[in-house]
């Protein structure tokens, strides 16, 4: 049973349902829990959304077109990060690749490509850019490919599935010795997220399952063999995180107000490192 003196906010799905789910802080790995959590099969219906933009290549509104011009620029500097790696094969497994354009870059600069992605409909827009197979789970390539990974990336991704130490487990068997665990999640310790509490967007409930600090990925992970090696900011993250929390807070978009929070965020992280998200560089160390 959940203790329920653990209990820090209670949060309402502002995307689909509207229901209310409660956000557990379990201590020792220092992390929020979304509860109750949907069942495996009644997660997809909670995606069923025109405004999943992660699953979309729509650029109608002002607010989609910022967010591709956006995502262009965070693409680039995704594969200079790659690329900075040091790398046997130029393998690379993107989990959750949506519609397709960071493993369309990847593939444009010599990367071997592979990428699974549950939703059918961005699963079909990568097939088409990439044109390769798409998985439709990290099971599929545990079966399928007897290949272990240079890089695997999960771009905002790990929050979002089931059976949390399990799947950790599965990355690490798809990744080579020495070998790079790329994760961004977003970060409940950032000053929008405590800015903005219950209404605070990237808490995504309950399509977010999990809620990281870092010190919770430090102690996740390197049970597993994986060290962290390095953190990096996600710095736009904050701007648009701010800009739904504010629709989310007063019905209106706010744009002015969401940008000072955003920039306030980024400033107040110059100091700890408690960015609105956050890149880690998971090595496997055996």
């Amino acid at each position: 049973m959940e203790n329920k003196k653990n209990k820090i906010l209670t949060c309402q799905d502002y995307t689909v349902s509207n229901e209310n789910f409660d956000l557990i802080l379990d201590e020792k790995l220092d992390m929020l829990i979304t509860s109750p959590q949907p069942k495996k099969d009644e997660l997809s219906k909670y995606y069923e959304s025109e405004a999943y933009i992660s699953h979309t290549d729509a650029s109608i509104s002002l607010f989609d077109k910022v967010y591709q011009t956006v995502k262009n620029y965070t693409i680039k500097q995704k594969i200079k990060l790659i690329s900075s790696l040091n790398t046997e094969n130029k393998t690379i497994l993107d989990i959750g690749c949506g519609t397709g354009d960071f493993l369309e870059a990847c593939k444009n600069n010599d990367w071997k490509i592979t990428g699974a992605e549950p939703n059918e409909g961005a699963r079909n827009l990568t097939i088409k850019k990439t044109e390769i197979g798409i998985h439709t789970n990290i099971e599929e390539i545990l079966e399928n490919n007897s290949n272990k990974f240079d890089v695997i990336t999960m771009w905002h991704v790990l929050e979002h599935v089931p059976n949390l130490q399990e799947y950790i487990s599965s990355l690490k068997n798809l990744l080579r010795p020495n070998g790079v665990l790329i994760i961004a999640v977003p970060n409940y310790k950032s000053y929008d997220a405590v800015y903005y509490g219950k209404f605070w967007a990237a808490y995504d409930v309950p399509r977010h399952l999990w809620h990281f600090s870092q010190k919770s990925i430090n102690l996740l992970f390197k049970d597993f063999g994986l060290e962290l090696v390095k953190t990096l900011p996600m710095k736009f993250d904050a701007y648009y995180v701010s800009l739904l929390s504010e629709k989310y807070k007063s019905g209106k978009s706010n744009p002015f107000k969401a940008f000072y929070r955003g920039f306030l965020s980024n400033l107040k992280a110059k100091q700890n490192m408690e960015y609105s998200s956050l890149i880690y560089l998971l090595k496997n160390t055996n």
